[in-house]
């Protein structure tokens, strides 16, 4: 998904340091940085802990070392961002908010931490006077506003040692896309009958005039509360306020290897509940596409 440059565009004043004083005393040493241009922010953090990897082995002090700090970098622009099966989301300073969270992380069970991830966007963007939800997220990591994309999350994670480093990047439409460039449809195994590229919406059609300053200081510090209280808790605080914004309940799905259903929910883990002719089945890792109503009439007759 992109969104064209505009020339005109002031620059962005963005809050690191009040985005600092909130996040810091739940994580020491916490820091803040903004660059202005870099290929992918969760691509930048993993190079980092990886050097840093390779840095501390060198010294035989892998084990006995701390991994990378825990760091929120943005990018005002990105220009090889990606998402989840390699699908590119690049961005323009202004018209986008591109950031990645860093931070070590020992959850017990890492399943629905994606879902955790959008529940807390969700939650900060949501107007405060709305009678429903108007942001629905669509398993297991995009943001919808109506039937339109808003963003997308990706999480990565990299070992050190016996521990392991989370990289958790957030893509957002800010601006209104002057065209839809998004994501390549294409399944991992090359499908030709994966899902076409879904439309994009931003946030100001939800929050008009807004831009990504205001975003970012918006879901930064409820975002990383959130990974606190899911390495702490799991998934399960988060089921109930996943399933209150489901997008994909209750829609005919199909799944990249072929399996067809009707979306019930997700399960304690955070896997995708789909029913199928042959019964209930969990999906926890394939990609789902949401077919259109015309078609589902077409193909249960």
């Amino acid at each position: 998904m992109s969104t064209a440059t505009n020339p005109l565009r002031a620059p962005v004043r963005w809050p690191a340091e009040a985005i600092w004083q909130a996040v810091e005393p739940l994580l020491p040493g916490f820091t803040v940085e903004v660059l202005p241009q870099v290929d992918s922010t969760n691509s930048e953090l993993m190079r980092r802990c990886r050097a840093a990897s390779l840095a501390a082995l060198s010294n035989s002090a892998l084990g006995s070392s701390e991994p990378p700090e825990a760091i929120l970098l943005v990018a005002e622009h990105q220009n090889a961002g990606r998402g989840r099966l390699g699908r590119q989301w690049q961005s323009q300073a202004g018209a986008s908010l591109t950031f990645s969270i860093g931070l070590p992380l020992r959850p017990a069970d890492w399943s629905g931490l994606s879902l955790a991830v959008g529940v807390s966007l969700a939650d900060s963007l949501e107007p405060a006077n709305g009678k429903l939800p108007a942001l629905q997220l669509k398993w297991p990591n995009d943001l919808w506003l109506g039937q339109r994309k808003l963003g997308g999350i990706l999480v990565e994670t990299a070992n050190w040692g016996d521990q392991r480093y989370v990289v958790i990047g957030v893509g957002l439409n800010v601006t209104p896309p002057e065209q839809d460039f998004s994501a390549a449809s294409s399944s991992p195994d090359g499908d030709l009958q994966a899902p076409s590229p879904m439309p994009a919406t931003s946030l100001q059609a939800l929050w008009p005039g807004v831009d990504a300053a205001w975003a970012l200081e918006a879901v930064a510090a409820p975002l990383v509360q959130a990974v606190l209280d899911f390495e702490r808790e799991g998934f399960s605080p988060f089921r109930a306020r996943f399933t209150a914004r489901d997008a994909l309940a209750g829609r005919w799905v199909k799944v990249s290897d072929g399996t067809e259903g009707t979306a019930c929910g997700v399960g304690a883990y955070g896997a995708l509940s789909v029913q199928t002719a042959n019964g209930l089945q969990d999906i926890s890792s394939l990609e789902v596409s949401v077919r259109p109503a015309d078609h589902v009439q077409s193909t249960r007759r």
